[in-house]
């Protein structure tokens, strides 16, 4: 196998508006996964056949309420404010679609880790947005770029913060018939998860 990138073009805000249209107010954990199969399910149906599509989407939940990438510097620096020294729950949707020929497979999961906040400075905040990082990335933080040293600790899967897990990922693998180590040797040094 040969991993490829392929950018979805799923409006995510219309996907979610739709869905809670439709079934009601959705659980942060379910929003990661219906964003994820969405995804998954648009880029299957424009690559060739013979290949198997992985979606993935990550979503925060901080008191309740489900945080994406903030809209822009000042949305990250509130959000930081209300995150620092405290602890949400990161929630990712998994997605596979299987189109090898026999395949046929569509299938998902998602996997949640409870993620620990530093408690920091304003001037660490406003230091960390200038960055540019917590703009491009769901909940505002990286654990594996500029903002692990914010993360004090996680309970659960890393992997999943770092955006895929990878046990979740052997599991909806291993589903399909495909093992893990038919994969991992063509992945070997080209897998980013961030």
């Amino acid at each position: 196998m040969e991993p490829v990138v392929v950018v979805s073009e799923v409006d995510e805000d219309l996907t979610v508006a739709e869905a809670t249209e439709r079934y009601g107010l959705l659980e942060p954990g379910d929003i990661a996964l219906l964003l994820a199969r969405a995804k998954a399910e648009d880029v299957a149906a424009r690559v060739a056949d013979d290949v198997v599509v992985l979606g993935c989407d990550s979503v925060l939940e901080l008191d309740g309420e489900v945080h994406g990438k903030p809209a822009d510097a000042a949305e990250a620096v509130l959000r930081w404010r209300r995150m620092r020294g405290r602890s949400g729950v990161l929630h990712t949707g998994h997605w596979l679609v299987d189109e090898r020929d026999g395949g046929g497979a569509t299938l998902g999961a998602t996997a949640s880790t409870t993620v620990h906040f530093a408690e920091i400075s304003d001037a660490e905040i406003e230091a960390y947005v200038a960055t540019g990082e917590p703009l491009t990335v769901a909940g505002a933080f990286t654990i594996d770029g500029l903002g692990g040293a914010f993360v004090t600790s996680v309970e659960g899967d890393h992997h999943n913060v770092v955006g895929l897990s990878l046990p979740l990922l052997r599991e909806l693998l291993a589903d399909v018939g495909i093992g893990w180590f038919d994969v991992v040797g063509s992945m070997r040094g080209r897998l980013d998860c961030g």
